[in-house]
């Protein structure tokens, strides 16, 4: 059970929720805090003083006042008018992950909203009532603020959700999963809708598939290596000493255990012409290790947001202050999602070139042109590195930074925005592109071991062609490679390469 008191949530913490393998409830020591900010929240209505969010307008009208009378319909209005997304919704783990932040964000304390919100976002969470809500509409300041909306739209009963495999009005699935609708109560509309927790769920997410596929790159890697008769001379241990990046040692020693053993190295180890491979080859842990650095670099900027709070105004109990501040602002994430994307997509671009020298005859010396025993009248693996090239291609336009960007929005209140949402979602579409080129790679370098056997290759790449072997039989005569591909990438998906 993982309670939430505001503090910073690791990646797998947020993945085990989203995935609906841990629960989740509020701290002791959270609600007494909710409760004394809450309180300063009440004080300012009793005392009738100004304060944005909680007796004004919002944005460019900030400096309209609010009668007392309206203060409620107030927060209904602002969550009903945010909820302007456009487009599929995101998937439910995703939608989850952002229960799972909004709810820690309330939990620091420091958004006077009642214990009563975040009870009601724990219990969709636990009951599995999950916010349908659009992916497109945000600029990433005032934070995510229409994907926000249509989860606070659900939570008070107004808009749709996943339940139980259905999509359902929210009112319905709520009663069914016996949650009472949330009311909501003076500043609590704003207090679910400033944040970075749409940016940061999506963003997340795609991180972790992202760091579990850069080890598999190294897989994938070494399986090509052993098919083209590569030297391992260059992951030598004393090599990334002299130049000791944290993730190159990392990906040099994971080669290392990764060939181990290797039956085809030894086979050419005495009469080996070649002093070194091509960059592709010889500089996986360079580039690799920098794509690991820059993933890195990401995970600590989204766990250190998950423990911040993004709301405005803040409420600080114990001087019983309230101010407004710009921490809605999505640019910490906005930046490193972009940073991930050039990266993994730096990491497509390494693949692609090892796909094609597996199957290029004017490069793949000893192997037959495109690992097919009928050059000619088969053609093998040819397109399977046209694909590869195409969704390099398609990353590459997608790796064009969103962070660069500005449109003013709110008559130019808000004159200079993130789009954070923007990177993240760019950021999951090449963690996908990534998946796809990654299992070429793999199927390829498999089909491309065939010509050594009976030859083993090293420890761990023996495992990883087992492993595909039992889902992808070798090419003996052409025919359609999809299928073969798309198991290899639900199977990466899934997990099914972790433990190499």
């Amino acid at each position: 059970m993982l309670q939430l008191s505001g503090q910073q949530l690791t990646l797998q913490q947020i993945v085990a929720v989203a995935e609906g393998r841990e629960q989740v409830t509020l701290a002791a020591e959270a609600r007494t805090r909710v409760e004394q900010a809450r309180q300063v929240v009440q004080d300012i209505v009793t005392q009738g003083r100004t304060v944005y969010g909680v007796n004004t307008g919002f944005g460019k009208l900030s400096d309209v006042s609010i009668d007392r009378s309206d203060l409620i319909q107030l927060q209904l209005n602002l969550v009903r008018s945010h909820s302007c997304g456009l487009g599929d919704p995101l998937p439910e783990a995703e939608a989850r992950a952002m229960l799972l932040l909004r709810a820690n964000v309330l939990a620091s304390g420091f958004s006077g909203a009642r214990p009563v919100v975040i009870d009601t976002l724990l219990a969709m969470l636990e009951r599995g009532v999950t916010p349908v809500i659009p992916e497109k509409g945000s600029v990433g300041a005032s934070g995510d603020l229409a994907p926000l909306a249509h989860l606070a739209l659900a939570a008070i009963g107004e808009g749709e959700v996943f339940y139980n495999g259905e999509r359902l009005h929210a009112a319905v699935a709520l009663e069914r999963a016996q949650i009472e609708p949330l009311r909501l109560e003076v500043k609590e509309g704003l207090a679910l809708l400033n944040g970075t927790q749409a940016m940061g769920a999506v963003g997340a997410l795609a991180l972790h598939r992202a760091e579990q596929l850069v080890r598999l790159a190294d897989v994938a890697g070494a399986m090509t290596l052993e098919a083209l008769k590569g030297t391992p001379v260059a992951f030598d241990e004393r090599i990334h000493a002299a130049r000791p990046h944290p993730g190159q040692l990392a990906v040099a020693a994971h080669l290392r255990e990764l060939l181990q053993d290797s039956e085809i190295r030894k086979s050419h180890l005495e009469n080996d012409p070649r002093v070194q491979d091509a960059y592709s080859l010889r500089c996986m842990p360079q580039v690799h290790g920098a794509i690991r650095t820059a993933l890195s670099h990401a995970r600590q900027v989204v766990e250190l947001e998950s423990g911040s709070a993004t709301d405005n105004p803040l409420v600080f109990s114990e001087t019983g202050e309230v101010l407004s501040g710009g921490n809605f602002h999505g640019a910490p994430l906005a930046l490193v999602f972009d940073y991930a994307a050039i990266a993994l997509t730096d990491l497509m671009s390494i693949t692609e070139r090892r796909i094609d020298r597996l199957v290029n005859p004017d490069s793949n010396e000893g192997l037959p042109p495109f690992l097919t025993a009928q050059p000619g009248i088969a053609s093998g693996f040819m397109m399977l590195q046209v694909s590869a090239a195409a969704l390099l291609n398609e990353a590459r336009v997608l790796a064009h930074p969103a962070s660069i960007d500005n449109v003013p929005t709110d008559g130019g209140k808000e004159d200079h925005v993130s789009m954070g949402m923007t990177c993240a979602t760019k950021l999951r579409a090449i963690v996908k592109l990534a998946e796809m080129a990654t299992a070429i790679e793999l199927v390829t370098a498999a089909q491309a071991l065939e010509y050594h056997a009976p030859l083993a290759p090293g420890r761990g790449v023996k495992q990883a062609y087992e492993i595909i072997r039992g889902m992808v039989a070798p090419l003996t005569s052409d025919r359609s490679m999809s299928a073969d591909i798309e198991k290899v990438v639900s199977a990466i998906g899934n997990g099914e390469f972790a433990l190499l």
